[in-house]
């Protein structure tokens, strides 16, 4: 329930213009839980006068609209369009204006963490975020200039120099991806951010099959100091380009996290001209020192994971090596690294860890088992019998929170033998598992398309694993099959 502050919040801005004139007759206390009624119930106005009004130094997004004793603001309920215009505006309005006296001012307006609306793999919501910054803060340039003149000309009639308020530059912290579409007015929005009294600046950068030459160009443009993530997906790189990225990439000494999925960087049999190129990467990559993840998912890593980790000066806390081709003594190599004992997140998808990789796989397991928080092995053509033999591994990863083994051929039987023995995982809130193979109407593994599930029997069972996680007061662990539903979480979030 909500509590009886948050509910007289609510009423109070029912009536937009009313309560934005009494803002200024309230206590500047009771400014959070209006953020927080205006958010949930849209009152953009309210949003809009609380942010020209806002009398501390931070603004966080975050901070003002997660759960909390005053309100549980549903996960669906995420900034609008519209809100996230609003806050802008409050900023323009209050740009615009010399603020009353007051001794605090704001300094950070925190949108990080957020998305504009929708699902969070929806490639258009950051698309739409650029563009409102983009349009608003030519806006207010454009605002503040026509301000300018229009008291220069006041003044020149009176022959007078006025006393011209320049406003306090405010930092807005915000999350950026970019795409082919976007990037253009991205680009265009932080060359004249420099130049502006809101200064725009990137935590996490996404860039999606974007050209090397853009990739490099919007990386010259983020502040380095602030960059805690690139993150690359589908800009097929390959080594020659991944070489070149990387003399950008090394000036964000802040970098923590490092995402090249599907870069397609081959490294099985390389010519000799490619072995150098391989060895300038791993060098540029050593200069990362604070870097704590690594993705490197759909490279073909085979044998060359122990080159690629050993250079680096700190250990990983996340490793994503998914289809990835990795062999053995790759593994081998992770069990026996420095790595492993500060893994908290492990994504092996995609790999065969069903014959020789099943033993050095079980031996990186016993490695993490103090630290793992996160395991995905979707796809990686494990049977019952695989993990069975595992789970003596598994289950010393006490810590462990997220397990993914959706695309498994796995049979009810397995299953249930799983759930059985998580019992012994304290920590486990999420474990996304595949349709029972004994759920089709035939066997091979994957079915063919024309093979149909049989969803009375999948209900079935089903019901039987809800019913075992309730007797074994296990309710509060998700067993599910939605791959797409309830995200693995970030390693940030870890």
């Amino acid at each position: 329930m909500h509590s009886l502050v948050f509910l007289c919040a609510r009423q109070v801005i029912q009536d937009q213009v009313f309560a934005c004139q009494a803002l200024a007759f309230l206590p500047q206390e009771l400014y959070a839980v209006l953020f927080k009624a205006a958010f949930l119930d849209r009152k953009t106005l309210v949003l809009q006068k609380l942010v020209q009004m806002w009398p501390f130094p931070l603004l966080s997004f975050q901070q003002l609209l997660r759960e909390n004793s005053d309100c549980r603001i549903p996960l669906q309920e995420r900034p609008t369009k519209e809100s996230v215009q609003a806050v802008i505006l409050g900023l323009s309005a209050r740009l615009r204006e010399p603020p009353p006296r007051r001794k605090l001012q704001l300094q950070l307006l925190d949108m990080t963490g957020i998305l504009d609306s929708g699902y969070e793999e929806d490639l258009t919501t950051m698309t739409m975020w650029s563009r409102t910054v983009s349009v608003i803060q030519t806006c207010i340039m454009g605002q503040l200039n026509k301000s300018l003149r229009q008291r220069r000309r006041r003044a020149k009639r009176r022959k007078a120099v006025p006393p011209l308020y320049t406003p306090t530059p405010i930092e807005v912290r915000v999350d950026l991806r970019v795409t082919h579409s976007s990037y253009g007015f991205l680009k265009d929005t932080l060359q004249t951010s420099a130049f502006s009294p809101l200064r725009l600046c990137c935590r996490d950068f996404r860039a999606e099959e974007l050209p090397l030459n853009s990739t490099v160009d919007m990386l010259e443009l983020l502040d380095p100091m602030h960059l805690r993530r690139v993150d690359l997906c589908f800009n097929s790189l390959e080594l020659s380009g991944l070489c070149e990225l990387m003399a950008s990439v090394v000036k964000f000494t802040n970098l923590l996290s490092l995402k090249l999925q599907y870069s397609y960087v081959d490294l099985w049999q390389l010519s000799s001209e490619a072995e150098d190129s391989f060895r300038l990467f791993i060098s540029e990559l050593n200069k990362l020192n604070r870097l704590k993840e690594l993705n490197m998912g759909s490279s073909c890593l085979s044998g060359r994971l122990g080159q690629l980790l050993s250079s680096l000066q700190g250990p990983l806390e996340s490793l994503e090596l998914a289809f990835c081709y990795l062999l053995p003594a790759d593994l081998r190599y992770l069990a026996q690294s420095p790595h492993a004992t500060h893994l908290k997140k492990l994504d092996l998808s995609g790999n065969n860890l069903s014959g020789a990789l099943l033993g050095p796989f079980q031996a990186v397991l016993k490695s993490v088992s103090t630290s793992l928080k996160l395991l995905n092995v979707t796809e990686c053509e494990l049977m019952d019998t695989h993990l069975i033999s595992t789970l003596a591994s598994l289950c010393r990863c006490v810590h462990l929170r997220y397990l993914g083994l959706y695309g498994n051929p796995l049979s009810t039987s397995g299953l249930k033998t799983l759930l059985l023995r998580s019992e012994v995982l304290p920590e486990l809130q999420l474990v996304v598992y595949p349709f029972p193979v004994d759920c089709y109407e035939i066997l091979p593994w994957p079915p063919p398309a024309a093979i149909l599930l049989d969803e009375e029997k999948f209900a079935h069972v089903q019901a039987e694993l809800r019913q075992m996680l309730l007797s074994a007061d296990r309710a509060n662990v998700l067993w599910t099959t939605d791959v797409y539903g309830p995200n693995m979480p970030d390693y940030f979030s870890l």
